[in-house]
């Protein structure tokens, strides 16, 4: 078999030269080219385990009591993505739980030897599938919020307030139409010896709560006559 100086013996077929330094042995990209496969992940703790995801993984974990079609945001250790980490991160991560299921069955078997004894068992661990829907879901909703704001819409002015009518004397009469301050602890006494300096609505309100609840004759005919009075006048 003849052999040429330009061909390589074997089965590796021949690499382009312009793809080598001068005495390397691998594969150089030309000038200006980088091969870089952006992912983001987070690590998160469910169950008290810890799982690496990414978004749109689908994962099992210990049985949760989470709904079916339910979501729920894990706590997160640790955020990475784009050559950075992020180990006391502030991004949320959005599950969506799947289903409920049971794991494979686990064959167990015991035996004593020269005894005849046997016994076996199976094991099905109670798991969870669930469903990474997003990585930072929060943050990006947030974002987008004060751009979907729409201006809020004037707010209609307030109708003129209309005067208020003048009270009338009845209404003013019943307002004011109580008895004196303190009266219900008065004695007798100090009622006849105050009566004539009160207003006739409060002679009036006094006499009618004593005739309504202490009913006390000395108070009344002391009341009567500072009315008897007002009207002489």
């Amino acid at each position: 078999m003849g052999l040429r100086a330009d061909v390589r013996v074997g089965r590796r077929p021949p690499l382009d030269d312009s793809l080598h330094w001068p005495g390397s042995r691998g594969p150089v990209f030309p000038t200006g080219l980088r091969v870089f496969h952006a992912m983001s992940y987070a690590i998160i703790t469910v169950g008290g385990k810890q799982y690496r995801v990414r978004e749109g993984e689908r994962l099992l974990v210990d049985r949760l009591g989470t709904d079916e079609g339910a979501t729920f945001e894990p706590r997160v250790l640790l955020v990475g993505g784009d050559g950075k980490t992020d180990i006391a991160p502030s991004t949320t991560v959005t599950a969506r739980v799947v289903g409920h299921t049971l794991g494979e069955k686990i064959r167990i078997g015991k035996y004593k030897r020269r005894t005849g004894y046997r016994k076996h068992n199976g094991f099905r661990a109670s798991l969870t599938q669930i469903q990474i829907e997003s990585i930072g879901g929060g943050a990006r909703k947030a974002a987008a919020k004060p751009a979907a704001e729409k201006p809020a819409a004037p707010k209609p002015k307030p109708a003129a307030e209309k005067p208020k009518a003048e009270a009338t004397p009845a209404a003013a009469h019943a307002r004011t139409a109580h008895p004196p301050k303190g009266y219900e602890e008065m004695t007798v006494a100090e009622i006849a010896e105050h009566a004539s300096s009160w207003r006739r609505p409060n002679l009036e309100a006094a006499l009618e709560h004593e005739q309504a609840h202490a009913k006390r004759k000395g108070a009344i005919a002391a009341l009567e006559a500072a009315l008897a009075e007002k009207e002489s006048h």
